[in-house]
């Protein structure tokens, strides 16, 4: 049982929270202590890599990300790939597919992938390769939906033949994201009324908004329920920040970590790629970002340090990307929901993190 500060669905309570696997009781006890705060878990739905490893090398690398990020207070996940050959997203899948089966112990539960290319413009790939961009078709999805479940897709819908894909798509329950992608105002909202339920990484890796030409960021700002966005200081601008949180009502924020999270300056790979941590965010040779060190605790400092307040904070990191995927028992502390938990201090660091019930150790060992 947890006794402190919690937030529940209808807004926050003085009391305690009683769990095992799953949440059964919370109590509201105007005694409680108030000095520790109780949040749901983060959901991270953008997710390369963390403690050197990258989730495109396969095997056990998906676990050891897990473990890592769960020690932010993550406790759920998309594994999330990038562009690369066939066998190299297979490889990275079949990986994938023991740890979405398997939790592991300490580590995060991944509820399954997001497939961030190859079906992605060649005009705006930012850290992904060119060589390996391909243009998609249902019978390649469905192969790689078959080795792990595909939970989010990321599409450039102008490429010829995407947009009639999306509704395809959605109805084998896939998420498509629009994102690296050359398109025009008009392809993304095509894309949403044919069924597109997102927006990847939002401003980057896109068309901007001009008043006379106002491309994919404008057709989210205009359209869009969800978004995901990266709170890092780095990618996205404070300004651009308020303007996507005032105009996307579920706008949420993803890591988009990579291997090179929780690690000293220096290379790291992110796919085929050598990547350069430096100052406090990963750079290609070019200069260009190439995803980020975030962790989501740092997420809600972040969103925090903008001027939210703590419960719109938490839900852009838990309920809203729970909601996103209808994983209805995560994202909320209520009675039978899971029990994935994050306890804060004061000064919004971890002091617990808690996953299906299971208590993770917050230092590496």
């Amino acid at each position: 049982m947890l006794s402190g500060r919690i937030l529940t669905p209808g807004g926050w309570i003085t009391g305690s929270i009683a769990f095992d696997q799953r949440i059964q009781q919370i109590v509201e006890d105007c005694a409680a202590d108030e000095a520790l705060t109780i949040l749901p878990g983060f959901m991270d739905l953008h997710v390369h890599g963390a403690a050197g490893v990258d989730i495109m090398q396969g095997g056990n690398a998906g676990a050891t990300v897990a473990r890592a990020h769960a020690r932010h207070g993550t406790t759920s996940m998309l594994g999330t790939t990038m562009t690369a050959t066939d066998n190299s997203i297979r490889r990275a899948l079949t990986g994938l597919a023991g740890v979405i089966a398997q939790r592991p112990a300490g580590g995060a539960r991944m509820l399954g992938v997001h497939l961030e290319g190859p079906f992605l413009s060649i005009h705006r790939l930012g850290a992904q390769p060119p060589d390996a961009v391909e243009v998609a078709s249902l019978e390649l999805v469905r192969s790689y939906h078959a080795i792990a479940p595909i939970r989010a897709l990321t599409l450039a819908t102008e490429v010829a033949g995407h947009l009639a894909l999306i509704p395809l798509l959605k109805e084998m329950g896939i998420r498509v994201q629009l994102g690296h992608s050359n398109g025009s105002y008009e392809d993304g909202v095509a894309a949403l009324e044919a069924g597109a339920a997102g927006f990847t990484h939002l401003f980057n890796g896109m068309t901007g908004l001009h008043h006379q030409s106002p491309g994919i960021v404008g057709a989210a700002l205009a359209h869009a329920e969800y978004a995901e966005i990266i709170p890092d200081l780095q990618h996205v601008h404070r300004g651009a920040i308020h303007a996507a949180l005032r105009a996307i009502p579920r706008l949420y924020g993803v890591t988009d970590a990579t291997s090179a999270t929780g690690m000293p300056d220096g290379e790291y790979a992110l796919g085929s790629q050598r990547v350069y941590k430096c100052l406090g965010c990963v750079r290609l040779a070019t200069g260009s970002l190439a995803g980020s060190v975030l962790t989501m605790d740092q997420a809600l400092r972040n969103f925090v340090g903008f001027g939210l307040d703590l419960a719109e904070a938490s839900n852009r990191l838990s309920l809203f990307p729970a909601d996103y995927l209808a994983e209805t028992e995560r994202g909320r502390l209520a009675p039978g929901a899971w029990a994935d938990i994050v306890v804060l201090n004061k000064e919004l660091q971890p002091a617990a993190v808690f996953i299906e019930g299971e208590a993770v150790h917050l230092t590496s060992t």
